[in-house]
Parts: C-alpha cells; structure tokens; sequence
C-alpha cells in the first residue's frame, strides 16, 4: 500500500508542477476553447496576477505533495486549485474524460487529506 500511495502521490506532484510550469512556459497545446470559456479565461486575463498565482500554488503544491514529510502540507496547499478544477470541468467543460480526470485527482487529494487527518489536528482544536 505504501509503494501505491507513494507511485500516486508522485504522479499527482508531477502533473501539478507540469501545469503550474505550463503556467509560465506555455509549452503544452491547448484545446479550441468554447465562446463560454472564452469570455472566462478573458475575465482571468484581466487579474494579471491570477495565473501566476495559481501556477506557482501548483509548483509548490505539487513539490510537497511528492515527499511524504511534506504530502499533508502539500494536499491542503493544491486543494483550492483542485476545487477549482473540479468546478470548472463540471460547469463548464462537461467533457467525460475530463470529468473523469478531474473526479479521480480529487479523490486523491482527498484521500492523502483523509489518510494524514492527525497532522491537521492541531489547526483546528
């Protein structure tokens, strides 16, 4: 179980750094957006400094979701991001693969929130 989680939580850390780098690069493609998701990635446009954030919250994230010392911090840092992921393909998107990625990479971070509940004890008693 241990080699399971450490194989997901490092594919998960990587496909998070790959779109926080994307962020700033722009290397990988893009799909045709729709004229929906046209006005929204517009209204992101204006608020210069949304898409740098989220990009480096991914980096990060994604950094400290690899290593199992830091996988707790790492979870709740990428879980704003994930939420507006999930949000966003179900809402807008509605694709089934990418219901279907989305759907399953939260779970995941849901599940190394779940498994490393005793390290958040202290935040919130």
């Amino acid at each position: 179980m241990k080699i399971i989680k450490f194989i997901l939580a490092l594919l998960f850390g990587l496909m998070f750094i790959n779109a926080g780098l994307n962020k700033f690069f722009n290397y990988m493609p893009m799909e045709k957006p729709t004229p929906e998701q046209m006005k929204l990635f517009a209204a992101f446009g204006e608020i210069h400094w949304l898409m740098p954030l989220v990009g480096l919250v991914e980096v990060i994230g994604g950094l400290l979701f690899i290593f199992p010392k830091t996988r707790a911090l790492g979870a709740i840092v990428i879980l704003p991001v994930m939420v507006g992921i999930v949000v966003h393909v179900f809402t807008m998107d509605k694709s089934p693969m990418g219901m279907s990625i989305a759907g399953v990479l939260f779970l995941i971070n849901l599940w190394m929130i779940i498994d490393n509940k005793e390290k958040y004890k202290a935040l919130v008693s």
